[in-house]
């Protein structure tokens, strides 16, 4: 009896449907083959299904079709056993027949209850009269009648009598048509993330091998009982009157021959004697070439499958040493290279770019608010401000071990990005006079390469894992971006990196050029009123400010502002007397005010300006980032 609903329901919301049809717990386990079609229009009005409906991914029906394997398994020993030996046909293993029969009859009257997947929609069809017609039109009902039939009882009850006719047992071979269950079962274990797929393919390869050895030693048993001569046969050769023996000497011999004849082992012992057998030798010879080939190749492909990235490992590492060879780079660089390749593969689990590029961004963002929310929360720079800004700065981190001895930054490259560490330690290091000076150590929750890209200078230290460590670092064009609509944030940000720069260690001070100034003006920007403070603050980042943001309302400066060096003396004048160190300034917007701003550090004013080419100054817009002034 159907509803006056739709004759078709999206398979989608029976996902989350009524608890009768019971619930999916783990999404893997759903077969894909139950997605509905790019475009289908999935609504919540089509989540009650006819009655006496089943469908098909229901939990419990999935543990009957479970049941119903382990009966295909039985059957698929029992059939070509009760060929060979037609005394249990009829015997003992007659009422077990029976009974497993019985459990396939009722999955054939299930069959008519059980919703299906239209191919051309891939809509869930819950429709009596459609499920019953489709079934009943296919191979499946036929076949599944005549593998499920007990022809012997259906005999007897028409005939009265027991009849042991080769035809029953041959007829009783149609039960091989239910071991389409068992390949369906394994195709979903394949796919289903809970099982190993290595011992999934394993166990398969070693039903199928024991399936095989089976059948053709209960044929061969078969041939051997219905020849004319029975002891011109290949048991009856080395067992007297073997009819007589037991039923399980005869199968021990059978799957003897027929695993060393699969095994290409070749005794002699059992061999071939009369013509038939010869014939079902060499047939099952050419069907071992074809089922040792299946073997193999699924073993091959098992066992490298799980040696292809160590291949690969050795190949790049192979290519690494031939190119530091071949450009002669230095042992402690190819070290570097080498280490570095080989934390790829060994952490390529771990790599977060790597697992989650194909999630969306939603769920990578979430990920990362997880593992690194709290260290970037701890960092100096970060301290006070604002939970959004905090999450958006998080979202775009990217997370990189390094092994130890590797260089992360360079001391003079221009900056880019800065780090903050997560795990491991590192050493601030400076060359001086061609040695390697170690300033300080570094730890997490600390951070690397942030003072080059504030202050919008070259990297004035070497920073080198001392172990295998763990960092996340953002881009300097993220990180303006995400700033500059957030003013107060900003404005916290530059205190946090100011009282920083106060607490450094003097040798670390020392090797950033122009310290004193740049903190000075730090210092001035934030002593100023507000209103002065949203008219100037420092450009440490030299990019331009995002288009259409206000002045007043962002923290970061704009391009306009150009820092220049100046100096008290003649551009030809001896700087032996330690003036020749010069003032890091900014640009102001005429030149009077430039020779006040001159007036103020060296105490004088001047009345020229002239450049290190000795061309006096007369217009300031000629003038670029970092050029030397002299003040005459």
């Amino acid at each position: 009896m159907t509803t006056p609903m739709s004759e078709t329901r999206s398979p989608l919301p029976l996902l989350f449907r009524r608890h009768s049809s019971g619930e999916i717990k783990n999404l893997t386990s759903v077969s894909s083959s139950l997605l509905p079609a790019f475009g289908t229009v999935v609504t919540d009005g089509y989540s009650n299904l006819n009655k006496f409906i089943i469908v098909p991914y229901d939990r419990r029906y999935r543990w009957w079709q479970t049941f119903l394997v382990v009966l295909v398994v039985y059957s698929a020993w029992v059939s070509p056993f009760e060929l060979a030996f037609k005394k249990v046909a009829t015997g003992s293993l007659l009422p077990v027949d029976l009974v497993v029969d019985a459990f396939f009859a009722l999955d054939i009257v299930l069959t008519f209850f059980v919703a299906y997947l239209d191919k051309s929609t891939y809509l869930l069809v819950d429709d009596h009269k459609k499920i019953a017609v489709r079934y009943l039109t296919s191979l499946w009902f036929p076949m599944d009648v005549a593998s499920t039939l007990p022809f012997q009882v259906i005999y007897r009850i028409f005939t009265g009598e027991m009849n042991r006719n080769e035809v029953f047992g041959f007829l009783n071979l149609l039960r091989f048509w239910r071991l389409r269950r068992v390949s369906e079962l394994f195709s979903r274990l394949e796919k289903d993330i809970r099982f190993s797929y290595f011992l999934t393919r394993l166990i398969k390869l070693i039903c199928v091998t024991l399936l095989a050895v089976h059948s053709a030693g209960c044929f061969y048993y078969w041939l051997a009982i219905h020849h004319k001569d029975a002891e011109n046969t290949w048991i009856g050769i080395e067992v007297e009157d073997f009819k007589s023996r037991s039923i399980w000497l005869g199968y021990t011999y059978s799957i003897y021959w027929s695993i060393v004849t699969l095994a290409t082992v070749g005794y002699g012992d059992l061999h071939a004697v009369n013509l038939g057998e010869k014939i079902f030798s060499i047939c099952y010879m050419l069907f071992n070439i074809g089922l040792t080939s299946y073997l193999i190749g699924n073993m091959t492909n098992l066992i490298v499958h799980s040696a292809i990235r160590t291949f690969i490992m050795r190949d790049s590492i192979n290519e690494i040493l031939r190119y530091g060879s071949k450009n002669r780079l230095p042992e402690s660089l190819k070290d570097q290279m080498l280490a570095h390749m080989q934390l790829k593969f060994k952490t390529a689990e771990l790599k977060q770019e790597e697992v989650l590029e194909d999630l969306p961004k939603a769920i990578r963002t979430s990920i990362a608010q997880h593992l690194f929310r709290r260290t970037v929360e701890n960092a100096y720079l970060f301290k006070d401000l604002s939970n959004d800004l905090i999450a958006q700065l998080v979202s775009e981190m990217k997370a990189e071990y390094f092994p130890p001895k590797v260089d992360i930054i360079i001391q003079n490259e221009i900056p880019t990005d800065f780090y903050i560490l997560v795990s491991g330690s590192v050493d601030v290091i400076v060359y001086k006079t061609g040695t390697e000076q170690i300033l300080s150590k570094l730890e997490s929750p600390q951070m690397a390469g942030e003072i080059a890209v504030m202050l919008n200078i070259p990297q004035p230290f070497t920073v080198r894992t001392r172990r295998l460590s763990q960092v996340i670092r953002i881009s300097h064009h993220h990180f303006k971006q995400m700033l500059q609509p957030n003013n107060e944030d900003g404005k916290t940000l530059f205190i946090n990196f100011t009282e920083h720069l106060k607490g450094m260690k003097k040798e670390e001070q020392n090797e950033i050029p122009y310290f004193s100034e740049l903190l000075e003006d730090l210092n001035s920007e934030f002593t100023e009123p507000n209103e002065t403070q949203n008219q100037r603050l420092p450009d440490y980042h030299g990019d331009q400010k995002m288009e259409g943001s206000p002045e007043a309302s962002t923290p970061l400066p704009h391009t306009d502002r150009i820092r220049v060096i100046i100096h008290e003396h003649h551009p030809d004048e001896s700087t032996k007397d330690g003036k020749g160190m010069g003032k890091l300034v900014f640009l102001p917007k005429s030149i009077e005010e430039l020779f006040g701003l001159a007036e103020k550090r060296f105490g004088k004013r001047g009345s020229s300006i002239f450049m290190a080419d000795g061309s006096k100054v007369e217009d300031l817009n000629v003038l670029r980032e970092g050029d030397h002034l002299f003040f005459v």
